[in-house]
């Protein structure tokens, strides 16, 4: 009976241990599962962006472009060229499409909090934020990155890629493998991390000046937001690059 008793209270502390959260969360209940709807709310309102943008854009295309149409062109020679030189002039093409997504996402997400009164809109509890100031955002990130990492390797070099881990010696193979293995937790954690920290600066700033400093502090995030995605796509793209370097 004492045992029985000892496994139930570890249980029960290891439910309590569990159901730590930090901040309040608005949830929405789908079947036995419990998601953050605030965070769903904000991803949809970035995707809507994101597919509305292009649809607008590209109506009247022009051989010369002019406006909108320079700038996107300009966006996406910019992704191409970034995503060229990380992962090399042979293997870049099938990679744009990710890292130009990935870059985008991550830049109208980082905008959208920098940019948008989101806390104006009441929940019964917690608040809207960019979608990045969620970790699990930033972790799914990470490992789409992680995926796309492995999957580059073993197209491109075959199971000769697993040899990468006991090169220059067997004895670094645990090194190589939590190399690998700590890359997502890096890639989350810094995304995560900086736009958590730039968003409490400013509304520490916002609360005790608050008429005089949130003009100034927008230019601010808004760069920040942007080297952040740039950052963040620039990361995957190099890790990709990484994978396949030597397969030519």
């Amino acid at each position: 009976m004492q045992i029985e008793q000892l496994h139930i209270c570890e249980i029960n502390n290891l439910n309590q241990v569990s159901s730590v959260e930090v901040g309040q969360h608005f949830y929405w209940q789908i079947g036995n599962f419990q998601v953050h709807a605030q965070v769903l709310i904000t991803s949809w309102v970035v995707i809507a962006i994101l597919l509305t943008l292009p649809a607008v854009t590209t109506r009247n295309l022009r051989t010369i472009p002019t406006g909108i149409q320079n700038f996107i062109e300009y966006v996406l020679e910019s992704i191409r060229d970034s995503t060229r030189t990380q992962v090399g002039e042979e293997e870049y093409r099938p990679w744009v499409p990710f890292i130009g997504t990935m870059f985008l996402s991550i830049f109208v997400s980082n905008w959208s909090g920098a940019s948008f009164p989101w806390r104006i809109i009441q929940l019964p509890q917690g608040e809207l934020a960019a979608p990045t100031n969620d970790i699990n955002t930033t972790v799914a990130l990470a490992l789409l990155t992680s995926v796309a990492h492995f999957y580059a390797g073993l197209h491109n070099r075959g199971f000769s890629y697993s040899g990468k881990y006991i090169q220059p010696t067997p004895v670094l193979l645990p090194i190589n493998i939590s190399e690998d293995s700590t890359k997502p937790l890096s890639l989350s954690f810094r995304l995560f991390g900086n736009i958590l920290a730039d968003e409490l600066v400013v509304a520490v700033l916002v609360s005790l000046v608050p008429l005089i400093v949130p003009v100034p502090t927008m230019p601010l995030g808004l760069f920040t937001s942007a080297i952040q995605a740039l950052i963040s796509a620039t990361s995957a793209a190099a890790y990709i690059g990484e994978s396949i370097e030597g397969h030519h």
